[in-house]
C-alpha cells in the first residue's frame, strides 16, 4: 500500500508539471491552430533564465520565476510577430519545418550564450525541506508543482470559458474573418494568447525543472513528449489535457516503479491505445 501512495503522488507531482508545460502548447495547436514544435525551446529559455538570476545573480527563487515568464515572453514577441504570423494558416508541414528550425535556432544560442551544461535552479528555503505525509515524505517542491498545476488550469480554464478575452478567443478561431469584422482584432488576440502559451511553457520549465532538468537539449528531448499529451487530451482543451497528464504520468511513472528497464515503452504504448480508441484525444472535438 505504501508502494501505490508513493507511485500516486509521483505521479500527481510529475502529471502536473507536464501539464503547466504542455498546455501552452495546446493553446497555440489547439485555439490558434499552430502547430508549435519549438514550444520546449520556450520552457528551455525559461529555465536558464532562471538558473541564471537564482545561482548567478542570486536574486532568489521567486525573482527568478518572475523573471523568467517576463523575459521569456519578451523574447517570444517579435518572434511571433516576424515568425508565426507568417505561418497562422499555413499548412501543417509549413508550421512544423518552421518550427522546428526555430527550435534548433534557440537550441545554438542557448547553448553559445548559457554554455552546454545542465542548469540548477536554486530553490527557496520553504520549498527545499520534506512534508511528512504519514506513509512517506515528499519533497515540498513537488507539493508546490502540484498545486501550481491546479492554480494554472483553474485560472485558464476561467480565462477562455468566462471572460470576454476567452469569448473574443473562441470567435476568433471559429472564424476570424466574421471575428475581425465585428471589431475582434485577432491579431492582438492570438498575440496574447501566444504569450500566454509562452509564458506557461517559461513558468512550467522553472517549477518542473527538478523532474525535467533543464539541459542543452531540453527542447528536442521533451519535444515529443509535450505534443504527445496535448494530442492525447484533445488540442485546445483544458480538461483534456489535465486528464492527459494525469493518466499518462500516472502510467509513466507506475512503469518506472515496477519495471524501470523498459524506459518509456509503457508510456508510448499508452498513447498508442489511447490514440486507437480516441482518435481525436480525450477531449477532442470534431473540425
Amino acid at each position: 500500500m505504501q508502494t501505490v501512495f508513493s507511485i500516486a503522488i509521483d505521479a500527481l507531482a510529475y502529471g502536473m508539471v507536464l501539464f503547466v508545460i504542455s498546455i501552452g502548447l495546446s493553446v497555440t495547436m489547439g485555439l490558434m491552430r499552430v502547430v508549435n514544435l519549438a514550444h520546449g525551446a520556450f520552457a528551455m529559455i525559461g529555465g536558464y533564465i532562471a538558473s541564471y538570476v537564482a545561482r548567478d545573480l542570486g536574486l532568489g527563487y521567486s525573482v527568478a520565476v518572475i523573471a523568467a515568464v517576463v523575459l521569456t515572453i519578451i523574447i517570444a514577441i517579435p518572434i511571433e510577430r516576424f515568425l508565426y504570423r507568417r505561418i497562422y494558416g499555413a499548412p501543417e508541414l509549413t508550421q512544423v519545418l518552421m518550427t522546428i528550425g526555430i527550435t534548433f535556432c534557440v537550441i545554438g544560442i542557448a547553448n553559445y550564450v548559457m554554455g552546454p551544461t545542465l542548469k540548477t535552479i536554486p530553490l527557496a528555503g520553504p520549498l527545499q525541506g520534506a512534508a511528512n505525509l504519514g506513509f512517506r515524505s515528499i519533497s515540498v517542491h513537488r507539493l508546490f508543482a502540484i498545486v501550481c498545476g491546479l492554480v494554472v488550469a483553474l485560472g485558464l480554464w476561467f480565462a477562455i470559458e468566462r471572460t470576454s478575452f476567452g469569448v473574443k478567443v473562441r470567435a476568433s478561431v471559429d472564424d476570424a474573418a466574421m471575428a475581425s469584422a465585428l471589431g475582434v482584432r485577432t491579431e492582438v488576440i492570438y498575440a496574447i494568447s501566444f504569450a500566454i502559451a509562452v509564458g506557461l511553457a517559461a513558468f512550467g520549465g522553472v517549477v518542473g525543472a527538478e523532474l525535467l532538468p533543464v539541459e542543452p537539449y531540453y527542447a528536442l528531448r521533451y519535444m515529443v513528449t509535450f505534443l504527445v499529451v496535448v494530442s492525447v487530451g484533445g488540442a485546445g482543451s483544458i480538461p483534456g489535457a489535465l486528464a492527459a497528464c494525469l493518466l499518462l504520468g500516472a502510467i509513466d511513472t507506475t512503469g518506472r516503479y515496477l519495471m524501470p528497464e523498459f524506459g518509456e515503452f509503457f508510456f508510448y504504448l499508452a498513447v498508442i491505445a489511447i490514440i486507437c480508441v480516441f482518435p481525436r484525444g480525450l477531449a477532442g472535438r470534431a473540425k
